[in-house]
């Protein structure tokens, strides 16, 4: 994908979203689909992160990347405090780093 194409879908979500007197009405199901664009974009970005090492597939047992973000996910659903989430979430990956 070029980054001229990127920078112009940047423009239009960003225009869409935080320009409240734009005067563009989109359709429903579009605006629907806006709403997946962040969590789409998160996933994107952190998979090959998570599960590539030098374009090869992580080990499981040893990920601590994996580890990581599986806590996350968990403790974020037990814990609804995001600033302690992501506190605890820090000490248990840096916990696994230095273990692995």
């Amino acid at each position: 994908m070029s980054w001229g194409l990127i920078f112009a879908l940047t423009l239009m979500l960003f225009s869409l979203r935080f320009i409240p007197g734009l005067p563009l009405r989109l359709p429903v199901f579009i605006q629907q689909a806006l709403t997946y664009s962040a969590p789409c974009l998160l996933v994107a970005i952190c998979a090959p992160i998570v599960l590539l090492e030098e374009q090869q597939f992580r080990d499981i047992s040893d990920n601590p990347y994996l580890w990581g973000t599986l806590f996350c996910i968990i403790a974020s659903r037990l814990i609804k405090n995001t600033l302690l989430t992501v506190v605890l979430t820090l000490v248990f990956f840096y916990t696994l780093i230095y273990l692995f």
